[in-house]
């Protein structure tokens, strides 16, 4: 065989062999950290189409869409127990009789985003036909559906490898050709956020929470617990990648006022998905003063997407800071003890803070002057403070 022959058959043979190529996602899907409201928290896999049409109306009249909390996730339990004659996923026909193309398209004409959820396993974790083997299939079935965002978990897996599995899936979301938002949920077991980033706009990274300010099983965990758990996390954030403590509890049974108003506040300095769990339909005017705190929202969606990070902490007290664009930074004191404690705070020894800031407090929605003079006050147990600074002065 000639040369030239030698050339055009090597190429040939190229263009047909399986090439490995980069994972895709959709960009500018997350520019900032996903809000919305999720099932599980409250109602785990008792859920039904016209649940989810009652709480879409609670988060409009409570002023939560408006205020940012733009997808609805309908969480494990909404499959029938197989599939149907083709392979395809089904939803429930008694729970979900109008199918979720339907309350997709209901779902977006009431102003939200749509989001399901199903598994990289065999099985959901509450056993359920789960994704494995189907993900190209089922990718197509969620975007005929109109999916906005898909939360796939890690249950029956068996021996899969946690990256590649996670990477199919992605690779079929990208086939089906509809933006839809990934986010992974292995619960940090694979540290998602080294490999994450190139095919998912969040991912879990610790087992589930729940309604409880410092329980410590491994997938019952209070929020405080996970808090600690994600120091260290803060370089792998940022927009279209989010590290995810997982949704919110604010609101729920398990916790105060004070540590729902905590668990909130840190979420946001987390620049953590806000994922809303509680029953909208029943929220005292408390909660709900909690969950549409603009100010803080606004600490949590900053462009600049930077993680917040704690920057100091002494018995009973921590400070947890997180930059802010135009030079601007959240502050957040956060009262760890049993007892209520004094806050005294020379600004000068905040060392990331470069020149004289106006305070503003972003509970009491109030201005308190500036850095150049100290701040003292009482901070109740399990409770928090939480300043913006803004620049009025640089440092010469």
């Amino acid at each position: 065989m000639k040369a030239d022959d030698l050339k055009k058959s090597a190429l040939m043979l190229m263009l047909w062999l399986p090439v490995a190529v980069a994972a895709q996602k959709f960009p500018e899907l997350a520019p900032t950290p996903p809000m919305g409201w999720n099932s599980w928290n409250t109602f785990g896999v008792h859920i039904d189409e016209n649940l989810i049409k009652e709480m879409s109306g609670a988060l409009i009249s409570s002023g939560m869409l408006e205020a940012g909390f733009n997808y609805i996730v309908i969480d494990d339990g909404w499959e029938s127990m197989s599939r149907d004659a083709n392979g395809a996923l089904i939803p429930d026909p008694a729970r979900f009789p109008s199918g979720m193309k339907a309350l997709g398209d209901y779902l977006h004409s009431k102003g939200f985003k749509f989001g399901i959820h199903n598994c990289a396993g065999t099985k959901t974790c509450s056993g359920f036909p789960g994704g494995r083997g189907h993900e190209f299939e089922d990718a197509r079935t969620y975007a005929s559906w109109g999916v906005d965002f898909l939360k796939y978990d890690w249950c029956e897996h068996g021996t899969a490898n946690a990256e590649e599995t996670y990477k199919t899936m992605s690779d079929a979301l990208h086939a089906a050709g509809r933006p839809i938002v990934f986010s992974i949920c292995e619960w940090g077991n694979n540290k998602p956020w080294l490999w994450g980033p190139k095919i998912a706009q969040l991912w879990r990274t610790t087992g589930d929470i729940t309604d409880c300010y410092d329980c410590q099983d491994v997938y019952a965990m209070g929020w405080k617990y996970i808090l600690k758990l994600q120091m260290g996390l803060e370089p792998y954030a940022g927009p279209e990648h989010w590290n995810d403590p997982d949704m919110l509890e604010v609101g729920n049974a398990g916790l105060s006022l004070a540590e729902s108003r905590s668990h909130f506040s840190l979420w946001c300095m987390l620049a953590a998905p806000l994922m809303a769990g509680n029953d909208a339909r029943k929220m005292p005017d408390e909660i709900r003063g909690i969950l549409t705190n603009r100010e803080l929202i606004a600490v949590d969606q900053d462009p600049l997407g930077k993680e917040g990070f704690q920057f100091m902490e002494h018995p009973g007290k921590e400070i947890w800071a997180k930059e802010l664009s135009a030079g601007s930074w959240a502050v957040c004191f956060f009262n760890n003890s049993e007892s209520t404690v004094r806050i005294r705070v020379k600004w000068e020894n905040l060392s990331f803070l470069k020149g004289v800031y106006g305070i503003r407090d972003l509970w009491q929605k109030e201005s308190l002057g500036t850095t150049a003079k100290d701040y003292t006050g009482d901070l109740a147990p399990h409770d928090v403070t939480v300043f913006r600074l803004a620049p009025v002065r640089e440092q010469p």
